[in-house]
């Protein structure tokens, strides 16, 4: 009887440990609350309108809020910008901290069915780079990616990512370059470096020195919407045509 305990005690520990794990490595799937969050504050706002552009925003930790509210996200936060300045833009966050290409490329037909977006952020690759997977495998699943979302008749700014150098130079010049080819070989707009604003600064980072804080959202907002606005008001002439 005492083994018994002992032993339900131990799996119970080793359970536990698991999932503390988890929680704190900031490369594993986690948070996938923050992303449900995300998703029903951008459906159910009150900033939401009817017959608007739907951005439909598909990445990682980076576009998920990773340990910051929700709200402090800088997708929640360019919602807010749009709505404030008259855009009729509705924004659903379809991020997942921890997603991978791979898993990205499973999820996105259900969602691309789901919500029928007009312009897609794609925003994977970084949880590919940091666990140094098969860069030619990354940019398959990415191309793939990028081939149903302009199937499904929506456009496409792809961010492109940086990984830290000690990953070797051959790597992470090859990683960089990755976004680059597939931005043109799929003629996408492509945002470079998203988070070159704010990555070398530690002000504006987290302490794990991977995720951006508070301080830093509204930065990667601006940015973001730099490269976005043209697609927008394309998409708005477009839709206006359609209607006439």
């Amino acid at each position: 009887m005492k083994k018994t305990i002992v032993l339900i005690l131990l799996i119970l520990l080793q359970a536990f440990l698991q999932l503390a794990t988890a929680t704190n490595n900031p490369i594993t799937s986690v948070g996938k609350n923050s992303s449900l969050q995300a998703e029903i504050l951008a459906n159910n706002s009150p900033n939401q309108k009817i017959n608007a552009i739907k951005v439909m925003v598909y990445g990682d930790s980076l576009s998920a809020a990773y340990n910051i509210p929700v709200e402090k996200g800088w997708v929640s936060l360019l919602q807010n910008f749009v709505s404030q300045n008259d855009y009729d833009i509705n924004f659903i966050n379809a991020s997942i901290s921890g997603e991978t290409t791979v898993g990205g490329l499973q999820r996105l037909p259900s969602l691309l069915q789901k919500h029928q977006p007009d312009i897609v952020i794609l925003e994977l690759g970084a949880n590919d780079g940091l666990r140094a997977l098969d860069l030619k495998q990354t940019a398959n699943n990415l191309n793939q990616m990028i081939t149903m979302i302009q199937n499904n008749n929506a456009k496409i700014l792809l961010l492109g990512m940086q990984i830290p150098p000690n990953y070797g130079r051959t790597y992470t010049r090859r990683f960089k370059q990755m976004y680059f080819d597939i931005a043109e070989e799929k003629n996408v707009e492509l945002l470079p470096f998203f988070l070159e604003k704010v990555a070398t600064k530690p002000e504006l980072m987290q302490q794990d020195r991977l995720h951006p804080n508070e301080k830093g959202q509204p930065i990667i907002m601006e940015t973001i919407w730099h490269y976005l606005k043209p697609i927008v008001e394309k998409n708005e002439t477009h839709l206006n045509k359609d209607t006439e």
